[in-house]
């Protein structure tokens, strides 16, 4: 399968406008699946050419998210299973604008959008992406916790780049991710997955589905390890994702979701530049002598979306999720114990009509995500330095944190006239952050809470040239609120003689993020090139940025504030293109390019320089076999520019290129699989990830960690019925 389809393509002749109306949500929403697949495609505004029997349930999406006016992707799963499924950063590969990377073989990515989440390191709660399971947000007011994100267990996964995630009430600047769970309409009656490699490697998956009258259900069990490449970053996890959906009738189902999962990640600390191209395997010493890692004891996710067509015109959705997600960090010479407890609810409603002549879709959304219980305590984990003759588990600090995110959005795609459709939309966000430091009580550990009202509008049209050719645009504003625990790390510090000294003593203030976007692009196909191509200018104001400084670094965390205004720009694309085919046999290349310009705007201690920390051009090219036989291959590469690794531009992460190779047999009309991927065939030594410092000053900082050397995995899957 490529990448992506054309989002021009047509329906069959004679399939009627109102029986595409029935199927559920409208065009550019792909929610949770609470009922059997539809006998035909939804209406996306044009007509659709492929019988809807013969597409996926991947393909199927990719028609409903065509009538969006940006850049927006579908994965299918079923073509990330054809190699080692690690971490999110295997199925996010090949997305143009998306960068995401792992270090030590740890779930907590470098996931950024658009310049998303660039004031947040790895092994913290991600930010800037509305993050999905089957449209219900796993988005706080804390972030997104990243442990229940396991890659396997999937149908397929939407990225919605920028404001193009505002169907889901997706206001940040990167937009969002919509991870849609196998049911069992789509899933093996029993199936069990294998791999192991390099590092110690072992993943085990065993999953069953079924549909039993009106009634159908998914379950999904992981459990995986790993060794580690770099010292100090063995990694275990255990996860269970299950699913239950019952249709009443035609014209309402609902379907409950559960997810659980623990894991326990080392922690090697960052190192500097030379460190990692002279030995990548080794830790920074404090974290080594401490045996530092970071365990999510248990962390649960409980969910429900419910779906009524309330007539042939109009769907209402119901949503509601409850999430409890413990952390125990035992990074540094004090532990750091976690609470979050917190719950979401969305509300849409959607409606298709004719007005004057001309087809029009309207939705009104509502998406909460509160803070029940947030809290963070400090206990004495290893007496020595300033904490020496204290008792091991001596509470030294207790925080607590509370945040509201509300979003009301409104959306219409009319036809103006033939085949141009004009979308306008609006939304408005209710926004409240709190913290405190009850222990030891001070005058700025009283609490500390911000709030504001926001109004983001949207507007955007989409073209479709030909059967072949779009054309889109659209100007959007975005929101970003801190994250509730950002306004602590950004608050005063204890001074002085005492156990509490270096830690923050209380939260500061905190602006939202704001930005105006302009994007324009085009997606479509000719002379055997499928394409994608946007241009996206981001004008952002009091930007979240972070900072790592040898006195936050000493206690695991970096400095959050503010920025001066910045600038992000970029360019988005991916070609899938046939090179040669025979006999049923395709030989293909798909690429994938992100063109990333982020610098501040007139700073007064850093003028014009660029924003650290992302690499300014990423490359990902694969040349790939498909054979009727069952056989397939492919050779692919990964390449990035260097990475600023301080403010000041004196230091960077050198550029890199790492090559793979990946290879596996599909027995034909079965459902088994076996692969062989050999990653860094050339065991390049290079930083994955930069957090970056503030001023190098020609000094190299520890601000890097190493990506995986020379790695050999394989994997068989089984599936029956």
């Amino acid at each position: 399968m490529p990448p992506f389809v054309s989002r021009s393509a047509r329906l069959l002749p004679g399939a009627s406008l109102l029986a595409l109306m029935q199927v559920g949500p409208p065009a550019g929403h792909a929610r949770a699946d609470t009922s059997p697949p539809p006998a035909a495609p939804h209406a996306k505004g044009e007509e659709i050419v492929v019988a809807t029997h013969r597409l996926s349930p991947a393909d199927r999406a990719r028609a409903r998210l065509d009538s969006l006016p940006g850049a927006a992707t579908v994965i299918d799963a079923r073509q990330v299973l054809r190699g080692r499924n690690l971490t999110n950063a295997d199925a996010l590969a090949f997305q143009p604008g998306v960068f995401a990377q792992s270090s030590g073989g740890g779930d907590g990515l470098r996931l950024s959008i658009r310049g998303s989440g660039i004031q947040v390191g790895t092994n913290y709660f991600r930010s800037g992406i509305l993050m999905m399971f089957d449209g219900l947000p796993v988005t706080t007011p804390a972030g997104t916790p990243y442990e229940l994100f396991e890659p396997l267990g999937l149908r397929y996964t939407e990225v919605l780049r920028g404001a193009n995630a505002f169907d889901y009430g997706g206001l940040q600047l990167g937009g969002g991710i919509n991870y849609v769970t196998q049911t069992g309409y789509d899933a093996q009656t029993y199936q069990a997955r294998v791999e192991a490699g390099s590092f110690g490697y072992t993943k085990e998956q065993l999953s069953s589905g079924k549909v039993i009258g009106k009634a159908d259900y998914y379950i999904s069990v992981t459990n995986s390890y790993r060794g580690g490449y770099q010292a100090e970053t063995q990694a275990n996890s255990f996860g269970v994702n299950a699913n239950f959906g019952y249709r009443f009738n035609d014209r309402v189902s609902t379907r409950f979701f559960f997810r659980y999962r623990q894991t326990r990640n080392g922690y090697p600390g960052y190192l500097t530049r030379d460190q990692i191209l002279d030995d990548p395997k080794q830790a920074q010493s404090p974290y080594r002598a401490w045996h530092s890692v970071r365990i999510q004891p248990g962390s649960k996710f409980y969910g429900n979306m419910t779906t009524v067509r309330l007539d042939d015109r109009s769907n209402l959705e119901l949503g509601f999720d409850y999430q409890d997600a413990p952390i125990d960090i035992q990074n540094t010479s004090f532990s750091q114990i976690w609470g979050y407890k917190t719950v979401a609810a969305t509300v849409n409603y959607t409606r298709h009509d004719v007005l004057a002549g001309h087809r029009s879709d309207t939705q009104l959304g509502f998406m909460d995500t509160s803070d029940l219980e947030a809290w963070q305590t400090n206990r004495v984990r290893v007496a020595t330095g300033h904490l020496a003759g204290l008792p091991i588990g001596e509470v030294l600090r207790h925080v607590t944190y509370g945040g509201t995110e509300n979003y009301l959005h409104l959306r219409n795609n009319t036809e103006i006239f033939h085949d141009f459709w004009l979308t306008t939309a609006a939304a408005v966000a209710f926004v409240e952050k709190s913290s405190g430091v009850p222990y030891p009580r001070t005058a700025a550990g009283a609490n500390f809470g911000e709030s504001s009202v926001n109004f983001v509008p949207r507007g955007g049209f989409r073209y479709v040239i030909s059967p072949h050719v779009e054309l889109y645009g659209n100007v959007s504003r975005s929101i970003q609120p801190p994250n509730d625990w950002n306004l602590n790390y950004a608050g005063p510090y204890f001074t002085g003689n005492i156990p509490q000294s270096g830690m923050n003593s209380g939260a500061g203030k905190l602006r939202n993020q704001t930005a105006t976007t302009y994007e324009i692009g085009t997606t479509g196909q000719a002379w055997r090139n499928k394409w994608s191509l946007t241009f996206y200018h981001s004008d952002v104001r009091n930007e979240l940025l972070s900072v790592m400084t040898p006195q936050s670094q000493a206690v695991g965390a970096s400095i959050y504030g503010n920025g001066s205004p910045t600038m992000h720009q970029g360019v988005e694309a991916s070609l899938d293109t046939t090179l040669y085919e025979w006999a049923g046999n395709r030989l293909s290349l798909r690429q994938a390019y992100t063109w990333q310009d982020f610098r501040f705007r007139h700073d007064s201690v850093f003028g014009a320089n660029r924003l650290p920390g992302i690499p300014e051009h990423f490359y990902q090219g694969e040349i790939h076999l498909d054979t009727r036989a069952g056989f397939y291959a492919g050779f692919n590469a990964q390449v990035s520019s260097k990475v600023g690794a301080a403010y000041d531009e004196t230091y960077f992460a050198p550029s890199y290129h790492i090559y793979n190779l990946n290879i596996g047999y599909e027995w034909p009309g079965k459902h088994r699989q076996v692969f062989l991927s050999v990653d860094n065939l050339a065991n390049t030594h290079y930083a994955a990830i930069v957090v970056p410092g503030y001023i190098a000053g020609g000094k190299q900082l520890a601000v890097m960690q190493p990506g995986d050397g020379l790695g050999v995995f394989a994997g068989v899957s089984v599936g029956f019925d």
